[in-house]
């Protein structure tokens, strides 16, 4: 086994942050909401019982909370420490929703946060209710601007590059802002935080009612956080079409990857379930699948909206498809050498005092610099990424994600029909769900991130540039203090949370 390069343990300390960071996220997202619909029904009734149920969700709300935050804080210094050559490439661009959601998004959650805690009593209902919702709304645009950010990277526009500094420099901020894919980024991963929390709330719940514990309000609590997590679910549905839409569109590759698609065809079918060929290697004869099971057109109509459309596979994008208008990764490859030669003699130029030759250097620099990260590619294989996890990990969140619609409508039927304490093994499911959203959002973000492979900014910058030439122990010494540290958080907060619902209702 080859050993790992520092390049690999910075991936890896990133990505490690990232998936504890995404631990504490979703519940912050959506429970803030529930919370706040959950004190919207005290105000409205005066119900004392309700005030309970909201005092008792609130503090779980910011235990998590306050843990989630360290995890944040990590993960953006990681961008100067581990990946400083990607943040002076494109900091001026990645940097700005960054600031934004510092300074208005956090500072507006943080602000009410104090507010919603400890303003019981000393504020009026009211005071408090607006409290609760702007720290809800604080919340989730922090994660606004941060998925902005992120669309960013994988959708890069709104921007020019500058030769002087060797940087990517904003010249549209409202493109970068209402980017498309950003912008459903953004709707499909707070709406998981939202199934997330629905789950967390009646997995709770049930667990209450089997107890035979403070069972009218845990029922009352089921009621809110399954009816929210039903019409969530549903959209968050659409907003997966949407976002795999989007990945044709721009991401053809992720998309291929996603489906195992490597002979692209009119009028694709969409793998319903499949198993991959663990031999299969781009340009072969051999069949993706040792099984699988299709559904005829789909993956053209999601994909294209047209059951008729072209949808390219991993083989068109590698060798190209001329038909079609598909380059070849060699033929970018070589243009991606011309930038990179281009920016040199531009520098070279520059140093010498030649203008002439700068002007030059530009022009064809500009002619080419869409291709420039593939410069830097050393083989066209380079560019397929990991197809196996990418394939499975979006399997099993669009799996788990039509299962929890399903248990959603259950247990918004069985609470308004019917009387779902008689269900047993249903409550015990939602039990056992709790960690099934927490599985589908971090396969969710495989998806995002490893399927975008090998970039670290879509076409412009290859993740083995984008990294700081630190020394590998340095990164390894880092990487287990981090996992140590994360891995104690994590515990700290289940067992207070524990500790907390152990307590019920009565005492919030």
């Amino acid at each position: 086994m080859a050993e790992l390069s520092s390049i690999d343990w910075s991936r890896a300390q990133f990505a490690l942050t990232s998936i504890y960071h995404f631990l504490f996220v979703p519940l912050t997202l959506g429970l803030s909401f529930i919370v706040a619909i959950m004190e919207s029904i005290y105000v409205k009734t005066g119900s004392e019982e309700w005030l309970k149920i909201t005092k008792f969700w609130l503090k779980l709300f910011g235990i998590n909370f306050a843990i989630g935050v360290a995890t944040g804080i990590i993960m953006e210094f990681e961008f100067g420490t581990n990946w400083a050559n990607y943040s002076w490439f494109v900091g001026d661009i990645f940097g700005a929703p960054l600031a934004i959601e510092g300074l208005v998004a956090f500072f507006l959650e943080s602000t009410f946060f104090a507010i919603m805690f400890f303003g019981w009593g000393k504020v009026s209902k009211k005071t408090h209710l607006i409290s609760t919702w702007l720290v809800a709304i604080g919340s989730n645009l922090s994660a606004m601007w941060i998925l902005i950010a992120n669309g960013w990277m994988q959708y890069p526009i709104g921007m020019q590059f500058n030769p002087e500094t060797a940087r990517m420099e904003m010249s549209s901020f409202l493109e970068v802002a209402l980017s498309p894919v950003g912008f459903i980024k953004f709707l499909h991963t707070v709406t998981s935080g939202y199934t997330i929390s629905s789950l967390f709330v009646i997995g709770i719940s049930a667990w209450f009612i089997l107890k035979n514990k403070d069972v009218i309000m845990a029922k009352k609590s089921m009621v809110v956080a399954a009816s929210f997590g039903l019409v969530t679910s549903l959209f968050l549905l659409f907003s997966g079409d949407e976002s795999a839409y989007q990945a044709t569109r721009v991401q053809p590759m992720k998309l291929a990857a996603m489906e195992g698609l490597y002979q692209g065809d009119h009028r694709q079918g969409l793998i319903a379930f499949g198993i991959l060929n663990p031999d299969k290697k781009p340009g072969d004869t051999q069949s993706p699948f040792l099984f699988d099971i299709e559904v005829p057109y789909m993956l053209s109509l999601l994909g294209k909206r047209d059951i008729n459309a072209f949808v390219a596979g991993i083989d068109d994008l590698v060798f190209g498809n001329e038909k079609h208008g598909i380059k070849s990764v060699e033929s970018k490859m070589q243009k991606g050498k011309i930038a990179v030669k281009a920016l040199k003699d531009f520098k070279d130029a520059k140093n010498s005092g030649d203008t002439y030759a700068m002007r030059m250097a530009k022009i064809t620099l500009d002619e080419n610099i869409k291709y420039l990260g593939y410069g830097y590619l050393k083989s066209p294989m380079d560019a397929v990424p990991p197809v196996g996890l990418t394939f499975y990990s979006f399997h099993i969140m669009v799996a788990l994600g039509s299962f929890f619609i399903l248990l959603f409508l259950a247990v918004t039927y069985l609470c308004m029909a019917n009387d779902i304490t008689k269900f047993k093994k249903l409550l015990w499911i939602c039990v056992l769900s709790i960690p099934l959203g927490y599985i589908a959002a971090e396969a969710g973000w495989v998806v995002a991130e490893v399927g975008r492979q090998p970039w670290v900014v879509q076409d412009l910058m290859p993740t083995i540039r984008g990294a700081t030439n630190l020394a590998d122990t340095n990164i390894k010494i880092s990487f287990f203090a981090f996992a140590l540290l994360f891995t104690a958080l994590l515990i700290a907060e289940i067992k207070i949370m524990l500790k907390q619902i152990k307590l019920g209702f009565k005492d919030a």
